[in-house]
């Protein structure tokens, strides 16, 4: 597919967010790679670089919502970009794409989408190569060689799925061992032709790292010199170290030219090994149970709970919007835990009987046990703590996501250390704000903290105030840091009501939209810090009783 590139463009196609209802897992998943031909230049003393942003449109609100973006890639005009979308597809359904790459208004280019469906493979390969006399490209060096690797696609073409670091001035590179889903490599066709190209990285190239090991390569491959190529396949890779998987590396132009040629080199497989990606529905069928804690804006700013123009006013005909963001994303989650008791906090508010200011305090007001059955009990201990504290101030975040993360270290004093490490824990922070976050540095602190720990954190912004903040709190663009230290993941997910609000004033709507936009990244979240600490799911789950619970500490 091509299109002139102005400043979006559109294309129609259809995604849908994983289900956690229903746990239904979509039957096709289509793989789009993007490229751009003849962009404009808008850099004066070399050539753009480019980056191309994909939007989903949701399909009642019709709101554009970023979905993923591409790496960028430096002084070019042609990019061939490696990152790649992998959405949903249902036939049922129509859903519409944006591509965003240029000036709105102004045309640009053109860009270049082609899309594969991908089979269900859930295998991981990794593999290392090295290489042996290869040729020398450099006039006062050796080479400097990398590989990239094309999976061969039905019509007959190539589509770029990885690249290798560069190694320096060496004609017997070693590479290092990287990890690639299977479906990237042959779509789940294990005869499928791989084609694996060696270039001598030109010194008047850029380079950007990405990752520890991987760099990208973002300058066009005609300022590298091509070494040669060869070509295997999956099936062919699987028969690990040997002699078949040792392949001469040939220059076609070079070999017409020169009648004495034989190759440009050997390129040998060292390793390779596979092993099964893990997905949400693994874990929840092992037993991990998702800990669910609530955690309420009590400040004024919220106006006066027994007037209606407050945030907290109980209509006797519908839900304020407390209650609806709190319905709306606990009935979904509360299903992944076996027990359903949650606790329930409040914060910013002043106390009975003296009156004293906290940010931690039981909605049930029980000190000693914050827990309330199910969303019911939730919602109840909501209406009634409305009637006895006082709505005050300021909005402070840290001291709930760091009782969350107590909850944690408690079990660790209990000697249950081993549940947390074992994946047959996760928790998940819900935060209902209606302003304006005061004590930021803290809070990035706590989330920082958090991070290294099997926890996510949702914040609902209710009411028509500003977020700035919490959109930087969501870290989707730029990991949020503390004291110089970045998150080890991203664990936070923001959004405003607001955006969810149907319009025909159907709150059944409203709530759906809400839980499935922030809940969607719960599991990549989950997946993360499971892979990150090597934990796999246990292959036959724990029985759990009714009653087991994780008592957090006391407030």
């Amino acid at each position: 597919m091509e299109g002139d590139v102005m400043d979006k463009v559109e294309a129609t196609a259809t995604v849908r967010d994983f289900d956690p209802i229903s746990g239904s897992i979509p039957a096709t998943k289509v793989e789009i790679t993007v490229s751009c031909r003849n962009l404009l230049d808008r850099d004066t003393f070399s050539k753009s670089d480019p980056l191309v942003v994909l939007y989903t449109q949701g399909v009642e609100s019709k709101q554009w919502r970023e979905f993923g973006r591409t790496e960028v890639i430096d002084n070019t005009l042609n990019p061939d970009f490696v990152r790649k979308y992998i959405l949903d597809y249902f036939f049922e359904e129509k859903q519409n794409l944006r591509f965003d790459v240029g000036i709105p208004g102004k045309k640009c280019g053109t860009i270049v989408l082609s899309a594969e469906e991908l089979g269900n493979c859930r295998d991981y390969a990794t593999m290392q190569f090295c290489a042996t006399k290869l040729d020398k490209k450099d006039f006062f060096g050796k080479s400097d060689p990398f590989m990239v690797f094309y999976r061969s696609n039905e019509d007959g073409t190539f589509t770029i799925c990885h690249k290798t670091e560069v190694v320096k001035n060496t004609l017997n590179p070693v590479w290092q061992s990287f990890s690639i889903p299977v479906r990237a490599l042959c779509n789940g066709d294990y005869d499928r032709t791989i084609k694996v190209e060696v270039y001598d990285w030109d010194r008047d190239g850029r380079l950007y790292l990405k990752g520890q090991f991987v760099m990208q390569f973002l300058c066009l491959f005609s300022s590298h010199d091509f070494i040669g190529e060869f070509t295997t396949s999956y099936k062919e890779l699987c028969r690990g170290q040997s002699q078949l998987n040792s392949y001469e590396v040939v220059n076609a132009k070079k070999k017409i030219k020169k009648k004495r040629y034989i190759n440009s080199g050997k390129v040998s497989l060292l390793s390779f090994s596979v092993e099964s990606e893990h997905t949400f529905l693994d874990y929840i069928k092992g037993g991990t149970q998702i800990h669910f804690t609530v955690a309420i804006d009590f400040t004024a700013s919220n106006g006066n709970p027994s007037q209606s123009t407050s945030l907290h006013y109980m209509n006797p005909y519908q839900m304020n919007a407390y209650a609806m963001a709190l319905k709306a994303v606990g009935e979904i989650i509360q299903d992944y835990d076996s027990d359903k008791m949650f606790p329930a906090l409040g914060f910013g508010a002043k106390l009975p009987p003296d009156g004293r200011v906290s940010h931690e305090f039981p909605l049930n007001g029980n000190i000693e046990n914050p827990y309330c059955n199910g969303m019911e009990g939730i919602l109840e201990a909501y209406h009634q703590s409305l009637k006895t504290v006082q709505l005050y101030g300021p909005t402070n975040f840290a001291p709930v996501v760091n009782h969350v993360a107590s909850c944690q270290a408690e079990m660790n004093r209990n000697s249950m250390q081993a549940a947390v490490q074992d994946g047959s824990q996760y928790f998940v922070l819900l935060i209902i704000t209606d302003g304006v976050i005061s004590d930021m540095a803290q809070t990035k602190e706590a989330i920082v903290n958090a991070a290294k720990l099997p926890m996510s954190i949702i914040i609902v912004g209710v009411g028509q105030a500003e977020f700035d903040a919490m959109v930087e709190l969501d870290g989707d663009d730029i990991r949020i840091s503390s004291r110089g230290k970045l998150a080890e993941r991203d664990i936070v997910q923001f959004v405003p009501f607001r955006d969810y609000m149907d319009r025909t004033g159907n709150h059944v709507l409203s709530m759906a939209r809400l839980a499935k936009d922030v809940l969607a990244e719960i599991p990549d979240q989950l997946i993360s810090y499971m892979k990150s600490r090597g934990i796999k799911p246990n292959l036959v789950p724990p029985a759990y009783s009714t009653g087991d619970h994780l008592q957090t500490n006391p407030v």
